[in-house]
């Protein structure tokens, strides 16, 4: 028996024990009568087989009940199934639609605009290709090298739903097969783009990321999801989505090279996503690969944190001086209200 709150899908094995108990039949001769198993008959009772036309016709030999009676019952009991299994389901799945920011993602363009709770459910399933948003906590649909995901927290949803987008939007950019090697030798080549502007960098990040199997994708941040960027398998492609709009260019560049991390540490399509310990070594080679450890060490040494002298470490390290500052107030060397007009904001489409 399957119930949900309008439907009560009742087995015909009910009707069948009902017959039995009438003549005082046990189930052990009934099974011996229509030629089947004892397991097959127990089964049939509790509604977790099939009832099939042929043991329609034998239920008629055995019991005197037409077949069409029992083919009609068979027939009811299913679509009643199919009813309550779905109406159960929409239940638990408006619970995680309520918690996803489901009116920004339409402002956004992601998914149609609709009020109507029931609608929010069909279009997030199609949204995340998935039949029951419960799947979303099937890790082998989110394999996000980011922290581990759970379905029962908001910013866990945003940042489901931020990947999913990403995905969308990578699945027509066409890139070359993933060459891990080609990625670690371009590195040098993406460090020297600190410098640039967006419009003169943006494109060109894309292209050599693409030649290296990656596609990068920018989108807006999603409330949230407290995300900067996020990585992924894609198929045949690593997939990298950063956050953009308004966002401090230190942030953009160790978000991305953290992201690079990932791959180049052999982080991404792991099921489960990332460890802790995975997180704190993509961290650890973003900020040695933005800023060596040697000559960090020497400038904090120094305690000389003046404008001039950050421009001029900046200037030696070949990198632009607003990734100086937020290395130095992300480690609490200076405080984060300090030298932040040497720090540029990006705005990329």
């Amino acid at each position: 028996m399957v119930k949900s709150r309008s439907f009560i899908a009742t087995p015909p094995g009910v009707t069948i024990k009902e017959q039995l108990d009438e003549r005082g039949m046990s189930q052990k001769e009934f099974s011996s009568r229509m030629e089947m198993s004892e397991k097959h008959i127990s089964k049939l009772i509790n509604g977790s087989v099939q009832l099939t036309h042929e043991t329609a016709y034998k239920l008629e030999m055995v019991l005197g009940v037409p077949a069409e009676f029992w083919n009609r019952l068979e027939a009811i009991y299913r679509e009643k199934v199919i009813r309550a299994e779905a109406e159960n389901a929409m239940d638990a799945d408006i619970i995680i639609a309520r918690k996803l920011p489901y009116v920004e993602m339409s402002k956004l363009g992601w998914i149609a605009s609709t009020k109507d709770i029931h609608e929010r459910v069909m279009n997030l399933r199609k949204f995340f290709e998935v039949v029951s948003l419960s799947l979303l906590g099937n890790e082998k649909i989110t394999c996000l090298a980011c922290r581990r995901l759970a379905i029962t927290e908001k910013g866990d949803l945003a940042l489901m739903a931020w990947a999913q987008e990403v995905k969308i939007v990578a699945r027509d950019m066409h890139t070359s097969p993933i060459n891990v090697q080609r990625l670690i030798d371009s590195v040098p080549e993406i460090r020297k783009m600190t410098l640039l502007q967006p419009d003169q960098f943006s494109s060109d990040l894309k292209e050599i990321l693409a030649k290296c199997g990656i596609a990068l994708v920018y989108l807006p941040h999603l409330k949230g999801s407290f995300l900067q960027g996020a990585s992924f398998l894609d198929g045949n492609k690593v997939v990298i989505g950063l956050t953009v709009r308004g966002k401090d260019a230190d942030k953009f560049w160790f978000s991305l090279f953290h992201e690079l991390a990932h791959v180049i540490l052999g982080h991404v399509g792991k099921t489960g996503g990332t460890s802790d310990l995975e997180e704190k070594d993509a961290d650890r080679w973003a900020s040695e690969t933005l800023i060596p450890s040697g000559p960090f060490k020497i400038l904090v040494a120094e305690k000389d944190f003046s404008e001039r002298r950050i421009t001029k470490f900046a200037e030696d390290c070949d990198i632009a001086p607003g990734i100086v500052i937020g290395r130095l107030q992300s480690e609490k060397i200076i405080s984060y209200n300090r030298l932040n007009h040497l720090k540029q904001k990006y705005q990329i489409s």
